[in-house]
């Protein structure tokens, strides 16, 4: 039996509806967190959300999700307005956990099959500069004060390349960068920063890299555990780390792998 150790209290989660949030989502439901969640999704994956919330109803917690692009101003906007609506304390934690970007080489033969700037500037808008603007707004707000959590999923990619990877790489690099700043920026409010390292995890997000399998093989041969991180591991460690106990942690890349960064 899980304490409801956050009963009461709601997360906001940036890509709930999959992978790391979704996992993040129903480990915090489970100890009685009610969650925000901002997903971008059609059809079947707007009937897996109904799952979702179905199942954060089971733990007795409260849920609100809304589908549109988290990097877009006016949603932004639309979601920090429903959220004052609902919820009058500040939130327990922040998730930024959006896996939406262009995997192109920067360098082909014919200049359509690489990356453009309009391309290089999406992948990096949303998987790193939108956690700056969401944070803004919620400090502005209010409901990012002392004992918030902002916590956001990054990777090796942060620092290893990968062919096509490129781009995302450059976001990771730049959501580390921009952890940093907040942590430093957000220590006199209370209000905690780290980045989340996982280990290669199959998710959604990583069955649209090209030589994915190769990956996966690596990590059941390199990691210590012989086997691939899941997004149960990473989510039970965030869970974790919005304890009040985890208050002096700030400004760190946190590696969730098992041992697997270690080996390469």
């Amino acid at each position: 039996m899980v304490d409801k150790v956050f009963a009461g209290q709601w997360g906001l989660i940036l890509g709930a509806s999959s992978g790391f949030g979704e996992a993040v989502s129903l480990a915090l439901a489970k100890r009685g967190m009610n969650i925000f969640g901002v997903h971008f999704d059609r059809a079947q994956g707007l009937e897996h959300v109904k799952e979702i919330q179905s199942t954060i109803r089971s733990f007795g917690a409260d849920s609100m999700y809304f589908n549109g692009n988290a990097a877009d101003d006016d949603k932004r906007a639309e979601v920090l307005a429903e959220i004052r609506k609902k919820c009058s304390q500040p939130l327990r934690i922040l998730l930024h956990s959006l896996a939406f970007g262009t995997l192109r080489p920067f360098i082909a033969a014919e200049s359509k099959d690489a990356i453009n700037p309009k391309q290089m500037d999406m992948t990096v808008n949303v998987m790193a500069h939108s956690l700056v603007y969401w944070t803004q707004d919620l400090v502005r707000a209010g409901l990012l004060a002392k004992g918030s959590r902002i916590m956001a999923m990054t990777s090796a990619g942060s620092t290893r390349v990968w062919k096509t990877y490129g781009a995302v790489s450059s976001a990771k690099a730049a959501l580390e960068s921009h952890i940093r700043q907040l942590a430093l920026e957000l220590a006199p409010h209370g209000i905690t920063c780290n980045a989340i390292r996982a280990g290669i995890t199959p998710t959604p997000a990583l069955e649209k890299i090209p030589g994915k399998e190769r990956m996966i093989q690596w990590a059941l041969e390199m990691n210590p555990h012989k086997r691939t991180t899941t997004p149960h591991d990473v989510a039970e460690f965030i869970a974790a780390m919005c304890l009040d106990q985890t208050h002096w942690v700030t400004g760190n890349v946190l590696g969730v792998d098992g041992g697997e960064f270690i080996t390469g």
